[in-house]
């Protein structure tokens, strides 16, 4: 398992509060064959500093933006430059448990699926854990993602390969969730880990913290892969189920 590497792409943007914990998380993984791309979005705080205070591990490196590009293209610039096999996503201000790489990459070697999530554990903007758990279906199926995202960027695992066949666009959208749809439709199944090996941090302001305007860019995301307008309300209609289930329940 150890001859597996995992290529881990970070992006961060004024990540400068959170980020020394989300890098720590990497350093602290039980599996210890993987490379960590930070990139830097045209930051204009001190995230760089902190960035530095990791590279004398020679598995860490940094790449920088020259103008601010967004989520999606600094995704695509780490993935671009991956050495491993797999590509795992972290997101600067989220974090993950220590053996998160480990029990993902045993999971797809198991299954030989190109794509995977883990749970999720809710934490508030100053890293308390609030006991909120995200659970995720054993498979996960494209029919049954487009009746809401149910795969978080920070807990993602998927071949490189695959990565590189679909970048990801559209930061107006999801434009993670319309990476998953179009991976699970021509790829078929992925598989979900039940245990909350990623620690999610819940942000006021954010894209998925307005219910309301990831509301819409969610609707837009059907419109996105191609569904007529019929077919996207009834995928919104569903979404708007599973979102009441999921926060009130």
């Amino acid at each position: 398992m150890e001859s597996i590497m995992v290529s881990v792409v970070m992006p961060a943007y004024n990540s400068e509060k959170y980020i020394g914990d989300a890098i720590a998380s990497v350093v602290q993984q039980s599996f210890t064959d993987w490379e960590l791309i930070v990139v830097l979005d045209s930051c204009t705080d001190h995230t760089l500093n902190v960035v530095k205070q990791y590279t004398d591990d020679e598995r860490i490196q940094y790449i920088e933006n020259e103008k601010n590009a967004g989520v999606a293209i600094s995704r695509n610039r780490g993935v671009a430059i991956a050495k491993g096999k797999y590509v795992a996503f972290l997101d600067a201000d989220d974090c993950w448990t220590k053996d998160k790489l480990a029990i993902q990459v045993k999971k797809m070697e198991e299954e030989q699926v190109v794509i995977s999530s883990v749970a999720r554990e809710l934490m508030n903007e100053n890293g308390d854990l609030t006991g909120k758990v995200f659970p995720i279906q054993e498979k996960i199926t494209y029919k049954e993602l487009l009746k809401g995202n149910t795969i978080n960027t920070s807990g993602v695992m998927l071949l490189t390969d695959v990565a590189k066949e679909f970048p990801m666009g559209r930061d107006h959208l999801h434009e993670d969730y319309i990476t998953w749809l179009q991976i699970l439709q021509k790829y078929g199944m992925g598989v979900g880990i039940k245990e909350p090996l990623l620690k999610y941090r819940f942000m006021q302001g954010t894209k998925s913290g307005n219910k309301w305007k990831s509301a819409k860019m969610t609707y837009g995301v059907y419109r996105a892969i191609g569904l007529n307008t019929v077919q996207s309300i009834w995928c919104f209609v569903q979404y708007a189920i599973h979102g009441i289930l999921k926060y009130f329940f």
